[in-house]
């Protein structure tokens, strides 16, 4: 285990030769060298002076440097070198982050770095912004390149939600969703278990990831180094199919009384028994009445009904107790020209909702025909919002916040969503993303919305969605009581933010197709090169769900980052294009052309020892078919070009 301490002045002569050490890697000559032996000494009285820190192995060997300079609310980062031998084991990125962490803490909020140009690599990868080139150094191979960082603390309403540490995560998202036996979710919950693995980012630091299915390890240990995680205790494959994660979990008495016994947050996807019963938690289930798509429609025209939301636009919405119900009111609607959204009463994430054009409905054969195609039960057939301006910006917009546990609003932040046919298929949040005309009706009624969700009694995560009317208006169309694609990206742009400095722009996209099946060994090769090629772009590529590799019609959720839209949008296209490309080179496609399930594609994956400590029976004796890992996030970091 590396770790970062405050250098002695006693040590100073020993830098100056790791130094030199470090600047010789990149084959510079000795009279370069020579020429700079001034600039790179070290003297007893510049540790303190320069606030230099070392990282230091278990053994106390000295592997790299840093220093960071300067008054607040401008520094610099003036030293970053790595022993030679210590180069690519991530004692770079660990010394980077600690000089912004000191940075955020001394009130810094302007970084400047003068790098070496064989390591603007490195911290192009780590987030830093290009800074204005010097005019007369383009020519000159050994010129500096000057980067620029904003160094900021995690967002408030991040240390509000998790009281400001690390959190238990529970992948409860099939539970909660069978808690409303909508007709219009799989029964036994497949996609759900898949977007269980969310669970790895319902917080911006978890402490432990409980899961219904199995996941790669290398997924967790490409997470982790991601997003600075280290020491994250993994619970996966409890349960394979149908809901009842933490039903599971409260079987094992060990695995709860572990669970429950850190002294941390336990944050779920969302509210149910299970989860009430395993914290000790008041079961309310009334909480929860405003996840019904009807519902939060009248609490909708309530909010509005009191003034106060001009740019707020409520689409009309008609309950129909059947599907032959349902038919007549789309054929009124048609028949007059107009479009139509049907919705289920509890459909999570486009289940259940379709969006009826008059010509759709002819090309159907009417509206029985349609409907035969829906599932039976009480129907909400809504007004269609449509927007004159044609595409003039994006369609469907969130607002994201949650309710303390003293019953205070907290405002995350609004976000785009992609929404394809009613159905959704990833967000992106971060600085600048929402229209500007948007941002207050939207920041407005999200807010009060989150107030009549709290004096109801409802504690924890909300969103509300909208899609955009003429006149600049806004349509809120339902809300959510649990967390969702839009929040894990939150989440992510905040952990980045305080990471690798701030503005981070986050797109989380629902599915990206494989061109093939992988092995786990061949996904995890797959994940690394992604992370690298999207570092070369100054993006950063994290795996959101990795578990849908291995389905017969192949597919991952991920997240992408960057400072701006360019490199976002290039990230995001890089990684698509490389995804469909998967087992254009494989030799043996015939292999895998016969695998028809997932347990044939375990069967090909490669056997690997297991690393210290890492898996074992999760509870003990009364945890069967459960698993533990401990992984040591830090061990091992990427993209460390210094």
């Amino acid at each position: 285990m590396v770790k970062v301490r405050a250098a002695r002045a006693d040590e100073a002569e020993a830098l100056t030769g790791l130094v030199t050490r470090s600047k010789a890697y990149w084959g510079y000559d000795a009279g370069f060298l020579a020429a700079c032996a001034e600039e790179l000494r070290i003297r007893a009285e510049d540790v303190t002076a320069r606030r230099i820190v070392v990282a230091e192995d278990e053994g106390g060997a000295v592997l790299g440097l840093a220093s960071l300079e300067g008054a607040p609310p401008h520094a610099a980062l003036g030293l970053l070198f790595v022993e030679p031998a210590a180069i690519g084991r991530g004692v770079g990125r660990l010394l980077y982050r600690d000089v912004l962490r000191r940075a955020v803490a001394l009130g810094v909020r302007g970084l400047a770095i003068d790098s070496d140009p064989h390591a603007a690599g490195f911290y192009r990868a780590m987030g830093a912004r290009a800074g204005e080139a010097r005019p007369g150094t383009g020519a000159d191979p050994t010129a500096l390149v000057p980067f620029e960082v904003s160094p900021v603390p995690l967002a408030d309403w991040a240390r509000e939600w998790t009281g400001g540490g690390r959190a238990v995560h529970l992948g409860n998202v099939a539970e909660f969703n069978a808690q409303f036996a909508d007709a219009t979710l799989d029964a036994e919950q497949r996609p759900a278990h898949h977007y269980a693995s969310l669970a790895a980012f319902y917080g911006p630091d978890p402490a432990v990831l409980v899961l219904p299915r199995a996941v790669p390890r290398g997924w967790t240990d490409l997470v982790g180094r991601q997003l600075g995680w280290s020491d994250v205790e993994v619970y996966d494959g409890l349960v394979e199919r149908g809901p009842g994660l933490l039903e599971a979990v409260r079987q094992r008495p060990a695995l709860a009384a572990r669970l429950t016994g850190f002294g941390l947050p336990l944050v779920p996807w969302g509210l149910t028994r299970s989860f009430a019963e395993l914290t000790g938690r008041p079961w309310r289930p009334r909480e929860l009445r405003y996840e019904s798509k009807s519902a939060a429609h009248e609490m909708f025209g309530r909010i509005l009904a009191e003034g106060g939301h001009p740019g707020i636009l409520l689409p009309a919405q008609w309950r129909a107790a059947g599907r032959r119900a349902a038919a007549r009111l789309l054929s009124v609607r048609a028949k007059a020209g107009e479009s139509t959204v049907l919705k289920s009463e509890h459909g999570v994430g486009g289940s259940g909702t379709t969006v009826v054009t008059p010509e759709r409905l002819r090309a159907a054969g009417g509206a029985r025909a349609l409907l035969r195609r829906l599932p039976r039960g009480p129907l909400l057939v809504e007004e269609y919002v449509d927007d004159p301006a044609g595409g003039d910006g994006p369609r469907d917009l969130t607002y994201d916040g949650f309710v303390g546990p003293d019953g205070r609003v907290h405002e995350v932040g609004g976000a785009v969503m992609e929404v394809r046919d009613g159905c959704y298929a990833g967000a992106t949040v971060g600085p600048g993303v929402v229209p500007e005309w948007a941002e207050k009706p939207l920041t407005a009624f999200g807010a009060a919305v989150g107030r009549e969700l709290a004096a109801c009694g409802y504690r924890g995560w909300f969103d509300v969605d909208f899609v955009t009317a003429g006149g600049r208006r806004l349509a809120p169309t339902e809300t959510n009581l649990r967390l969702t694609g839009p929040s894990v990206a939150f989440m992510v742009a905040a952990r980045l933010d305080a990471l690798r400095g701030a503005g981070h722009l986050v797109r989380i996209v629902d599915r990206v197709a494989l061109g093939a099946r992988l092995p786990e060994a061949q996904l995890d090769e797959l994940c690394t090169d992604l992370a690298r090629a999207c570092a070369e772009l100054g993006a950063v590529f994290v795996p959101a769900i990795a578990t849908a590799a291995f389905d017969p019609a192949p597919w991952l959720g991920v997240l992408v980052a960057a400072h701006g839209g360019e490199a976002l949008d290039a990230a995001e296209a890089l990684v698509r294009a490389r995804a469909k490309a998967v087992g254009a080179d494989f030799e043996n496609l015939e292999d895998l052309e016969d695998v028809e399930d997932v347990e044939d594609v375990e069967k090909l994956q490669y056997v690997r020892p297991l690393p210290t400590g890492g898996r074992a029976s999760a509870g003990g004796a009364d945890a069967p078919g459960a698993s533990q890992r401990i992984a040591d996030m830090s061990r091992s970091l990427l993209f460390d070009f210094d």
